[in-house]
């Protein structure tokens, strides 16, 4: 406090104290006296503050009480503890954390963009090429016709090739950046992305949707966080659930979108939660907390696993 000792003995405690604590530290030490418990931490898990003398300059403290009762007479013993330095360091902390999301969030959206960028090019350049080829081995095809058996066995396995690569080239396309959520929105992406996974995972998926809200026109990177996150979860089912049903439910109102994600496999662990395979749901808990929501993993009444995201329509720092 920097106050020399006979200038405090004997003097009010309220001098140690900013002004807008002292009533309210006067009715603690009068609810402490009449509990009848002999010690407790002061406060609670916030932060208080004392005042030095010298310059009138704040600093954190921790306190802890203890009364005692001799000849009708209440006494009290206070220890104080300075923690400027470790508020000091929690603070460096909590800005680094920030700033570290910041860049996280930055990171995702760019990658976001160069898999937008790419799912383009498969689509447009390269499906454009491949179907000009495949027009043209049609074309070789029809001339051959059944004069040259072997030339055509030949032309008709590089047609089966051919077609498998245009698939391919189309999955590869979807899975970078489904082109249909940026043309047709969240709801109608999030509902092929569950048909395509459960005829690739041969996993029967129920997907119920309810749609309370006059718009679907969302920010991108909340539609595009929605659906990484049932991306995501839906993959983690397909790897790692030993499931052999799953559900999933949309729901989207003016306010926000809550999405939940269930199945009915092993399970998952605190231990699971630690592993390296949980590292994309550790991204996606970032990603949805940096604009604003939450993600939640929990047992399903089922027996298996449940991810419940609550993201709000419009972010904190959006325009309204």
């Amino acid at each position: 406090f920097r106050c020399r000792r006979e200038d405090a003995l004997g003097s009010s405690l309220d001098r140690f104290m900013p002004t807008r604590f002292r009533g309210a530290h006067r009715g603690h030490i009068e609810r402490f006296g009449k509990t009848g418990v002999t010690s407790r931490r002061m406060g609670d898990v916030t932060t208080l503050w004392a005042v030095r003398l010298d310059s009138g300059e704040e600093f954190p403290i921790e306190a802890s009480i203890s009364q005692a009762t001799e000849n009708g007479h209440h006494y009290y013993t206070v220890i104080l503890r300075d923690i400027t330095a470790r508020k000091h360091y929690e603070d460096e902390l909590k800005q680094q954390q920030s700033e570290l999301r910041k860049l996280s969030a930055q990171v995702l959206e760019a990658r976001e963009e160069e898999k937008t960028r790419i799912a383009r090019e498969l689509h447009d350049e390269l499906g454009q090429m491949l179907t000009a080829l495949k027009m043209d081995l049609g074309w070789v095809r029809g001339r051959i016709g059944g004069s040259d058996g072997e030339l055509a066995a030949k032309t008709n396995k590089m047609w089966e090739t051919l077609d498998q690569t245009v698939t391919s080239v189309r999955r590869i396309a979807a899975d970078l950046r489904p082109l249909m959520l940026d043309d047709l929105g969240l709801a109608d992406a999030a509902a092929w992305l569950v048909e395509d996974f459960s005829k690739r995972s041969d996993l029967r998926c129920e997907f119920k949707i309810i749609n309370d809200s006059d718009t679907s026109d969302f920010e991108s990177n909340v539609a595009n966080t929605v659906y990484r996150a049932l991306q995501e979860s839906l993959t983690n089912v397909g790897r790692h659930a030993n499931a052999k049903n799953a559900w999933v439910l949309l729901r989207i109102d003016e306010r926000a979108i809550r999405l939940e994600i269930e199945d009915d496999g092993r399970g998952i662990s605190a231990e699971d939660m630690t592993k390296s395979h949980s590292l994309g749901l550790k991204g996606m808990r970032e990603r949805v907390f940096h604009i604003g929501g939450v993600l939640e993993v929990t047992s399903a009444p089922r027996g298996g696993t449940r991810v419940s995201v609550f993201v709000p329509v419009r972010p904190p720092g959006a325009p309204s």
